[in-house]
């Protein structure tokens, strides 16, 4: 209820899906009256946008020993190759790029040293709390990047994935979360905790998807090997039918 020009104003937001987009509409309703000064928002037409090296930030969250031995909803090594292989995959794009650590000293251990290797001179945010945006020097970081659309992926996917996703999608953040670089104490918790943040707005996404989008264009040649060369050692089939166009036919997809 709110007090307008001398009226008792009752107001609603209603979120409808429009042509797939999501579209925000507020009444306005005197008390006793009829709605009236109706607005409408976009708040979904950021994300028709593709990701791109210079609009987009990377944040990497409790990926560590402690963390991954409770994982139990994707096979432990194939997490850490889709992990490392979108931290490399941000490196070689010049993503900015935010680590964080949950009790490193205490509990949960180092991040993981590949991840830690593609970004040698960064120190992790150092946390205790389980929602990151919980942490000043977090919410700094990511303030810092000056970038709306965030790229993220955590352990475990139901607490420190979902409290911080909720939180930056609540200040207006898009969140484009890495599901293959996530995991959960079981399947039921990683898949209730993905249902729940895609229902409030994050977009999801897998680290090859992702690599590509930044990639977008084999004429980038400034960054064509560095992609291919992840696409090889971490992309699976995909990777061996780059090694096999190379040397049966010389392939080169820039060309």
């Amino acid at each position: 209820m709110k007090l307008l020009h001398g009226t008792l104003t009752t107001l609603s937001t209603v979120t409808l899906l429009a042509c797939g987009t999501a579209v925000s509409v507020s009444h306005s309703r005197a008390a006793g009256g009829e709605a009236s000064g109706l607005v409408t928002t976009a708040t979904a037409a950021g994300k028709l946008e593709l990701l791109t090296p210079d609009n987009c930030a990377l944040v990497l969250i409790d990926h560590q020993p402690q963390m991954a031995f409770g994982v139990q909803s994707i096979d432990r090594q194939l997490l850490k190759n889709n992990t490392v292989a979108l931290a490399r995959s941000a490196k070689a794009h010049g993503v900015p790029t935010i680590l964080t650590a949950v009790a490193s000293k205490t509990f949960s251990g180092p991040i993981w040293p590949e991840i830690q290797a593609a970004f040698p001179d960064q120190e992790p945010i150092e946390r205790t709390s389980m929602n990151s945006w919980d942490n000043a020097a977090f919410r700094a970081a990511i303030e810092a990047t000056g970038r709306k659309k965030i790229v993220i992926a955590a352990l475990w996917t139901e607490v420190c994935l979902t409290m911080p996703t909720l939180e930056m999608l609540a200040e207006g953040y898009e969140i484009y979360f890495v599901e293959d670089a996530c995991g959960g104490t079981s399947q039921a918790a990683h898949d209730m905790a993905i249902q729940r943040i895609t229902q409030a707005g994050a977009v999801p996404m897998t680290w090859q998807q992702t690599l590509l989008e930044w990639q977008r264009d084999w004429a980038r040649q400034e960054t064509y090997a560095a992609t291919t060369g992840i696409a090889r050692e971490f992309g699976g089939a995909y990777g061996m039918g780059i090694d096999y166009a190379k040397a049966m036919f010389g392939g080169h997809e820039g060309k």
